[in-house]
């Protein structure tokens, strides 16, 4: 079974991981997606071990997760917000949105905050064209946004979170 590595990554989770799905090439995929749930993003060490350990190279891995943008090699915030870039949302101004975004958060796009909270990412559509520009934070949709109403929901969530 597998021990826990140098950072910490309990490898035991992997060896869970192989035995429902097996060692072949073809059950990759959701190997993977079980591992970034269990972890939150998929660590350098339990690539490694899963290579080691199943039918896959590393090489294959890492084509898969680099190719699929559901895969996340570093670790995300608590709360994911994706900003749509989609047409109709780039017409209403989701340039803007994700430069207020930047500016309350001071974090760019790919990155985490400071305190861990948040990771911002841009996407290419959220499938809410009728209430461009859109946002969500985690399952939570924000449409017919404004430079004053992102402020505002930010406001909200740091009161929420400082009572949590």
């Amino acid at each position: 079974m597998g021990q826990a590595s140098r950072s910490g990554i309990d490898l035991a989770h992997v060896d869970a991981i192989i035995a429902r799905h097996g060692t072949q090439a073809d059950v990759a995929i959701p190997m993977l997606q079980e591992m970034q749930e269990r972890y939150g993003y998929l660590p350098a060490e339990a690539l490694r071990y899963l290579a080691e350990k199943t039918d896959c190279t590393p090489a294959q891995l890492y084509g898969v997760v680099t190719f699929y943008s559901q895969f996340r090699l570093k670790p995300v915030g608590k709360h994911m917000v994706r900003v749509c870039h989609g047409t109709a949302c780039h017409v209403q101004g989701a340039e803007h949105i994700s430069q207020v975004i930047s500016d309350v958060l001071h974090v760019k796009d790919g990155e985490t905050t400071e305190d861990g909270l948040y990771t911002v990412e841009s996407v290419a559509c959220l499938g809410c064209c009728s209430l461009s520009p859109v946002m969500m934070i985690d399952d939570t949709v924000y449409g017919r946004l404004t430079r004053a109403e992102v402020q505002k929901i930010f406001k909200q969530r740091a009161r929420q979170e400082s009572t949590e």
